[in-house]
């Protein structure tokens, strides 16, 4: 984290972004996503330089953005199968299962471009407990870097935008969580040139502590 960026952040719900964010699931990323650009005769490198962070079928529309949307619909739901069915190479991003074993009881939750049945598979395959309260693809009608499911997690949470804080990993999560009028933790090396409010390297260096009067304490080691 950069020596300028606040130490403490005081929030009263956390809500947080799954891959990259919270599970390591960029082998599988990478895999189905060359898999589809080789398809399309698309450069998979370039491929791979936007679909973090967006639903598979706005992706899509950025990459193709003259075919047909429902052929993307059509598409991500094959991704997402692929997806849900390839496990191999996830892990938790390190400081992960401590950092989701201190929200115990605290009030968070999922805000992810993954479904439910993604979600249920990778985090159940990096040794995380699921949030009770979670915001998937199919509870939204727009992707992010739209607000929507931020401001969606915060509202079932009983929290306004302005007491809630991100924790994302991609540019377009980071976008949805400032247009949601959110303050951002950014996560890892892809937030890194991103200018979220703080950024750390992972979850290691991150403590949570609930305060008297209900608020979550927020403090980040110094890389």
């Amino acid at each position: 984290m950069a020596a300028s960026t606040p130490a403490s952040l005081t929030a009263r719900a956390l809500l947080l972004d799954m891959d990259g964010t919270l599970v390591n699931s960029d082998a599988v990323v990478e895999r189905c996503w060359r898999r589809w650009a080789e398809r399309q005769g698309l450069d998979p490198a370039e491929v791979l330089t936007v679909v973090h962070g967006r639903q598979g079928y706005a992706t899509m529309a950025v990459l193709l953005p003259d075919r047909p949307m429902a052929e993307n619909h059509a598409d991500n739901r094959v991704m997402l199968a692929e997806e849900t069915a390839d496990l191999d190479g996830v892990v938790p991003v390190p400081g992960a299962p401590a950092f989701m074993a201190a929200l115990a009881g605290l009030p968070h939750a999922l805000v992810t471009s993954a479904d439910e049945a993604l979600a249920r598979a990778r985090m159940g395959a990096a040794g995380l407990s699921l949030p009770e309260t979670r915001v998937t693809a199919e509870s939204v009608g727009a992707s992010k870097p739209a607000p929507e499911g931020f401001l969606k997690g915060a509202a079932a949470l009983g929290f306004e935008p302005a007491d809630c804080v991100v924790f994302e990993d991609s540019e377009a999560g980071i976008q949805a969580g400032r247009a949601a009028g959110m303050r951002v933790v950014g996560v890892g090396p892809r937030a890194a040139a991103l200018a979220p409010d703080v950024h750390v390297a992972d979850l290691t260096g991150v403590r949570i502590e609930p305060t008297a009067d209900g608020a979550l304490t927020l403090t980040f080691a110094q890389a």
